[in-house]
């Protein structure tokens, strides 16, 4: 063994270890910080499964809490149980997910009985999987990304036939079948199976090789063959020679399937020197962005970062990239983080939690006014998720705002908690989750919630969302509060603004859960009458007693009910 000192990353203890056959140069961990755990093949079993026990015995119901890890796992094989709680990320460090091969019960569980509709905040990444018994159980709802997974068998995505409330995957291949079950919604991109089984309101799959048989409403699929344009998450990987580095994976244009059928995305590699490894116990606001400024890519190690001021990310094809669900919490009022308009910018596995001073914006993409073209490098982003009370009170009047033009997101959930701390109509406030003022901006997997106006506030031209989810506030005290115009009940979930002449959308479902009687929702979506604003495949329900939504698009669909239920279906607009 040989102690050396690698500029950026203290001294490390150099070693050789055996996995798959070859030998593996084993280094220390980077300066992560305490909440980063590295394992490697060499330890044994009963040490990883302790840690790993350890890190789930916290989080296993720690919904609000402020604790955060992600457990990383070197090339090799293992043989433990990862149960995965609240605001865990596994990831394996492999350049193909067949790098890291973990044989054992990998899974995801409800916290409440069999009902899995707040499993939140959670991930797996990047490891395959020779499931305990032949099936992982992955039962989740929102934020729960499922990324560069190779399944060894099937996957059931509930537990035990209770209520899901939908989830995301993506770069995945399951040789077995994936039971769906009663799953509300789901959407499913640039993955593989060989069997998919189940349906309930709203499942969406976008460049599958083998999307399931049936067709909108019955079964409620919705397929798009080709992705138009995406590029997959960026994410942390290990050579032979035990250098860390981040994989950026290359722009795709209308594929479908897997990146790595050859073993290795295709992409580009920045080695872990060129990024600033930020600690929450360490770092502010002032420290990180001097980093920036100074060229730096930024990985924000795991944990809350109270922020005094915005994180300004100003240079072309940087990278921020979070780890185990690091989070950015404005303290002043501001921004947590706003980008310049430039090209290749990526933001990905980021948690947004708004402060208790009322903050105009969460993330700001672009400032107002971008006009710049990003079609040949588009600015992306993964993962991204936001939370406005639920922890503690917190304000913000938008979310995300998206200002420059050819943005692509890849994933998110915006949520004004309707549970937790914090609380109420004139608490957590948040007029919109999402503002999208740049052209030809894509969408994959867009779920809004419970904000106080528009849901979705779309303004620019040429968008494409693939796979809506949305629960309006349920906690409107009357109508008078919860009204958008004269002779209009409530904002529209998804708007589409006057101006706007193309724009199209597929696989929309929205949801009722009003608390307090006589509030109703005169239309879920609300879109101009022009040719070129086309909607595909959208769903109301009505979830709890109260109220309805008397519309689901402009004057088309009628009313739900509750008793008996109805959920009106619109196959296509105009």
């Amino acid at each position: 063994m040989i102690m050396r000192r690698v500029a950026g990353f203290g001294w490390i203890l150099s070693a050789l270890t055996w996995a798959g056959g070859f030998a593996v140069a084993q280094q220390a961990k980077p300066e992560f910080g305490p909440n980063v755990m590295v394992f490697s093949p060499s330890m044994t079993p009963e040490a990883i499964q302790a840690q790993i026990d350890k890190v789930y015995t916290v989080q296993q119901r720690n919904e609000f809490g402020p604790e955060r890890n992600a457990l990383l796992f070197l090339p090799g094989d293992y043989k433990v149980n990862v149960p995965i709680g609240f605001y865990t990320e596994v990831i394996g460090l492999g350049a193909s997910p067949d790098d890291v091969r973990i044989a054992g019960d990998v899974r995801a569980e409800p916290v409440r009985g069999n009902n899995a509709t707040v499993t939140f905040w959670r991930t797996a990444e990047g490891f395959s999987v020779t499931p305990a018994g032949g099936t992982m159980r992955w039962a989740v709802s929102q934020a729960a990304p499922f990324r560069r997974m190779h399944i060894r068998g099937d996957m059931v995505l509930h537990k035990n036939g209770g209520w899901a409330s939908g989830g995301w995957m993506a770069d995945d291949l399951i040789d077995g079948t994936v039971n769906a079950g009663p799953q509300q919604q789901w959407i499913a991109r640039n993955s593989e199976w060989h069997n998919w089984t189940g349906s309930n309101w709203n499942m969406v799959f976008v460049g599958m090789a083998h999307a399931p048989d049936g067709e909108w409403p019955q079964p409620p699929f919705t397929k798009i063959a080709q992705t138009p344009i995406v590029r997959e998450k960026p994410f942390l990987q290990v050579d032979a020679k035990g250098n860390y580095s981040v994989r950026v994976p290359e722009l795709r244009k209308d594929s479908a399937g897997i990146t790595w059928h050859t073993g290795v995305t295709p992409g580009r590699n920045i080695p872990l020197q060129k990024f600033y490894i930020a600690r929450p116990d360490r770092d502010t606001a002032a420290t990180i962005n001097a980093q920036l400024a100074r060229g730096k890519n930024l990985l924000l190690t795991p944990g809350i970062y109270e922020l005094t001021e915005a994180l300004h990310v100003t240079r072309p094809n940087t990278v921020v990239l979070g780890l185990g669900f690091a989070t950015l919490r404005p303290t002043q009022g501001t921004a947590a983080m706003t980008t310049s308009d430039a090209d290749g910018i990526i933001l990905a596995g980021l948690l947004f939690d708004a402060g208790a001073a009322k903050s105009p914006v969460l993330l700001e993409i672009g400032p107002a006014g971008s006009k710049a073209s990003h079609a040949q490098n588009p600015i992306s982003l993964h993962d991204v998720f936001f939370r406005v009370g639920g922890a503690a009170v917190g304000s913000t009047t938008s979310n995300l705002t998206i200002n420059s033009n050819d943005t692509i997101v890849d994933h998110t959930w915006i949520w004004r908690a309707d549970h937790g701390s914090g609380v109420g109509w004139d608490k957590n406030l948040s007029a919109n989750g999402l503002i999208v003022n740049g052209d030809r901006v894509t969408i994959y997997g867009l779920f809004v919630e419970h904000h106080q106006e528009y849901q979705v506030l779309w303004n620019g031209n040429h968008g494409r969302t693939y796979f809506y989810q949305s629960e309006i506030p349920y906690d409107p005290p009357t109508q008078e509060s919860y009204t958008s115009a004269p002779g209009t009940n409530g904002w529209a979930s998804y708007k589409v603004a006057d101006n706007v002449t193309s724009h199209e959308a597929w696989g929309l479902g929205i949801y009722s859960v009003f608390r307090k009687p006589n509030v109703i929702l005169t239309r879920a979506i609300e879109v101009p009458e022009q040719p070129g604003v086309r909607f595909h495949h959208m769903i109301t329900v009505a979830l709890d007693k109260l109220g309805e939504i008397s519309n689901v698009i402009n004057k088309t669909g009628g009313a739900t009910a509750t008793a008996p239920r109805v959920t009106p279906k619109v196959t296509n607009y105009p």
